[in-house]
């Protein structure tokens, strides 16, 4: 069985592009092999995607993005699938309903699988010409990083998937559970200082994460770990969710409009709380990190704990300079109080892969770190995750500032 703790091998790291490309695919089939066809097919709501779907839209970015550039003489495997596989690139032309992709029971899983070999063997023969290498290499590795981003989502969408569920099945037996984070919180404090932030070292990001630039921070203090599930029992058992004085306003319409009275997953029994997990139903473990909270929830806590959420300009000057932070990476995406906007300087690439990020620009909070679904290479102190604040289905949780 397949652990999440053996995450993605490096894009575009590994002794060649070719097995990097090799790698990265295998472990996107291998993160679907718990699911059953009709798992695969199946859209719990519009903001996830089938897995099948995840599975070939990966294959149509790299077909769309090098095949049909670089590939003399190249043909489709399916015209169709430029439309029915292409998510929201506006320059490509048309797509099919987000909200709608669980109804594409065609193409079968069988046949998502056969594009996949089909991309794969014609990628890989590009690979082994001179001529193509250079040309290939820049796309192919945001290739790879956008197939990590839908390896993380095939992760989160097959949970909710399962989680609604009555059955509340199993997705795997042998997944890792969130870590707990050992010691005591210890409040580390940072003096008002001008820092530069942004990526500008050797190695892939996206562009949402440059241009580097020089921000200002005032005296902060960040906690040396995540909010735990016993800490937000404690808001709960306080009337947290009663309470509109530590609730945005919007927060707080968004929790009576929706009923919402703790995490996503969360489950009453009796007075003790079980939560879902990939492993299916368990106890809730109180000194692990509380997960699946939205930026509205985290937000709350936060004011109820007489603190604040970080800036990520905070959040990035603590993660590259203090080494006794814990749980940076690997457990949670951690909310910030930073809308998700352009760096100054920021300029997308032209043409529609430009449209990979800064079109999002809007109405999103940043989430900092990485969690326990994402690949361990595609996590670094510069990635800017975003998401509406209403957001739960993620791997999200908190880490507390003041």
């Amino acid at each position: 069985m397949l652990k999440l703790s053996d995450t993605s091998p490096a894009a575009g790291t590994g002794p060649t592009l070719s097995d990097a490309f090799s790698a990265v695919r295998a472990y996107s089939t291998a993160l679907a092999a718990p699911l059953s066809v009709e798992d695969c097919a199946a859209q719990s709501m519009p903001d996830a995607s089938p897995t099948k779907w995840h599975l070939a839209h990966t294959s149509w970015f790299f077909e769309t993005f090098i095949l049909e550039r670089l590939e003399h003489g190249f043909k489709p495997f399916n015209p169709a699938f430029r439309i029915l596989f292409n998510s929201y690139y506006n320059g490509i032309g048309e797509k099919f309903v987000r909200a709608q992709r669980g109804l594409l029971t065609r193409p079968s899983l069988q046949e998502v699988f056969a594009y996949r070999e089909n991309v794969d063997r014609r990628i890989l023969d590009l690979l082994e010409r001179p001529s193509t290498q250079h040309q290939i290499a820049p796309l192919l590795q945001l290739g790879l990083h956008h197939e990590q981003q839908h390896q993380e989502l095939i992760v989160t969408d097959a949970k909710h998937l399962l989680g609604i569920n009555p059955l509340q099945p199993v997705y795997g037996l042998d997944f890792d559970s969130p870590k707990a984070a050992p010691g005591n919180l210890v409040w580390h404090e940072f003096p008002a200082e001008i820092v530069e932030i942004g990526h500008a070292e050797d190695g892939f990001c996206f562009d949402n994460e440059t241009p580097k630039h020089r921000q200002f921070t005032e005296t902060f203090s960040l906690a040396s770990k995540l909010v735990t599930n016993a800490e937000y029992c404690a808001f709960i058992a306080d009337g947290g969710y009663s309470k509109p004085e530590y609730w945005l306003s919007e927060g707080w319409d968004w929790i009576q409009a929706n009923a919402i009275k703790h995490p996503l997953y969360w489950q009453r029994n009796g007075q003790q709380w079980l939560c879902f997990t990939l492993r299916g139903v368990k106890d809730l473990q109180p000194d692990q990190a509380v997960l699946h909270v939205s930026y509205y929830e985290a937000a709350a806590y936060a004011a109820w704990a007489g603190a604040r959420l970080p800036t990520e300009a905070e959040w990035e000057r603590a993660a590259k300079s203090e080494p006794a932070l814990k749980q940076l990476f690997g457990t949670a995406w951690q909310w910030t109080s930073s809308a998700y906007a352009p760096y100054p300087g920021f300029a997308a690439a032209p043409g529609a892969v430009g449209e990979y990020n800064g079109k999002f620009m809007v109405n999103q909070y940043v989430l900092r770190g990485s969690s326990l679904a994402t690949p361990a290479s595609h996590a670094r102190p510069t990635y800017r995750n975003f998401f509406p604040a209403g957001t739960r289905w993620q791997f999200s949780g908190i880490r507390l500032a003041r």
